[in-house]
């Protein structure tokens, strides 16, 4: 048996940079992890924005189907997800009701997801949805807006 001639303050210190070595990479993976949890985070708020996007344009296409009760106001309301408006006989009543409750589904039905519908005598109308964006994460408001305005 050859032993190499190592002065005794030199055994161990493989192991110890072994060890160092692991901890960095540790270090290194965790910071991955959060990495991806805020990417995730992040793809969350932006989904969910695009959701109100796609919500106003989907009330500006059944409002088109029925621009004359529009232009008379009848689609002109502002109302919370969790209690949406009961639907009538009437087309506008239905759509707003289908509607609210889409808004329930994708953005949640809770108090602070809110629709308005505001249009003129002359067609132009503005949709506005409001909802809690925490999902999102740090680094910005968890009150969103998306307002959009188009002509009937």
């Amino acid at each position: 048996m050859i032993r190499a001639n190592l002065p005794r303050d030199q055994r161990g210190v493989g192991l110890l940079e072994v060890m160092i070595a692991v901890l960095l990479v540790s270090i290194g993976f965790l910071a991955m992890a959060a990495l991806q949890a805020r990417a995730l985070s992040t793809n969350n708020s932006a989904m969910a924005r695009s959701m109100a996007t796609v919500a106003t344009y989907s009330m500006f296409d059944a409002m088109r189907a029925d621009v004359a009760q529009a232009q008379a106001g009848a689609y002109n309301k502002t109302f919370t997800a969790n209690s949406c408006p009961a639907a009538a006989a009437s087309l506008a009543s239905v759509q707003i009701n289908q509607w609210c409750r889409q808004l329930g589904n994708t953005l949640g039905a809770v108090a602070s997801t809110t629709g308005t519908i505001a249009c003129s005598n002359t067609a132009s109308c503005t949709v506005t949805i409001a909802f809690d964006d925490s999902r999102g994460g740090a680094g910005g408001t968890s009150n969103q807006t998306v307002q959009t305005a188009a002509q009937l």
